[in-house]
């Protein structure tokens, strides 16, 4: 990783990949492909790096200049890491992850969604660093919305997820879909929807099952006229979809398709 000549002998950090646009947001998908080209020759990972640089976010460490600190508490770690950046003078790849014991702060931090935060890590100042343990607990934004049912997974009498649009200038945008349903949501939502008659606007297309797999669902195509309430994390790609499956609260048949909200591209 260019820029590891900062760091002082045998130092270790712990840490994320990210990678920002030029908008300013987390590129999820982007470092994807920045890591799926390392495979394919320097050259591509070289042109996939200089097109989209990655930075590396520090928030602990585990050695310092050959000294075993995982045993430290995380308050004492976080002191340590604060004066490597200060003392090494680290610059971009290398970024320091704000912290803060403030809750006036953190709830600040929760803003941050429109450039692709999801939320906040938190762990115990006191706690040694445990690395076959999830430490770190994670505190997710969630909101709740609307959106429209325009194919399912299983089968439309015991369907097994839902795949979720809303419409922008009259064409129905695929934005993600949710977890598996229970099977009482299953059966509640299997008695409102139809399958498809006529010219759908998803006629031809195909889903990903999953981030980075190649792996393509088995979908029933419906007639889009059904409204669910699902909960969903804030965290979106570059193409306005919600990165993580949504949970499925209700089924809204108040509602019709023009009442869900519009689909929104992210901000650029």
């Amino acid at each position: 990783m260019a820029g590891i000549v900062q760091l002082p002998d045998a130092t270790a950090f712990d840490g994320e990949l990210v990678v920002w646009d030029a908008a300013g947001r987390l590129a999820f998908e982007q470092l994807q492909n920045w890591l799926a080209r390392r495979g394919a020759g320097a050259a591509r990972a070289a042109r996939a790096a200089q097109e989209w640089p990655a930075h590396f976010v520090a928030f602990d460490v585990l050695r310092l200049s050959g000294t075993d600190t995982t045993g430290w508490p995380y308050r004492r770690r976080r002191a340590a890491l604060e004066s490597v950046f200060t003392a090494s003078g680290l610059i971009a790849p290398w970024v320091l992850c704000p912290s803060t014991t403030d809750p006036d702060t953190m709830r600040e931090w929760l803003t941050w969604t429109s450039v692709g935060i999801e939320g906040v890590l938190f762990k115990r100042l006191g706690d040694a660093y445990r690395p076959s343990g999830r430490a770190w607990q994670k505190y997710k934004v969630h909101e709740t919305t609307e959106a429209i049912v325009g194919a399912v997974t299983g089968s439309l009498t015991a369907p097994r997820g839902l795949l979720l649009g809303r419409y922008d200038d009259g064409r129905l945008q695929y934005t993600g879909r949710t977890t598996t349903l229970t099977r009482t949501a299953s059966t509640t939502v299997a008695g409102q929807l139809a399958s498809a008659q006529h010219s759908h606007p998803w006629t031809g297309w195909s889903f990903s099952a999953g981030w980075g797999s190649r792996e393509t669902l088995n979908v029933t195509l419906v007639e889009p006229e059904l409204v669910v309430e699902v909960g969903v994390d804030v965290a979106r790609d570059a193409a306005g979809r919600w990165r993580h499956p949504t949970r499925l609260h209700r089924a809204r048949p108040d509602l019709s398709p023009a009442d869900a909200p519009r689909w929104t591209s992210p901000p650029h």
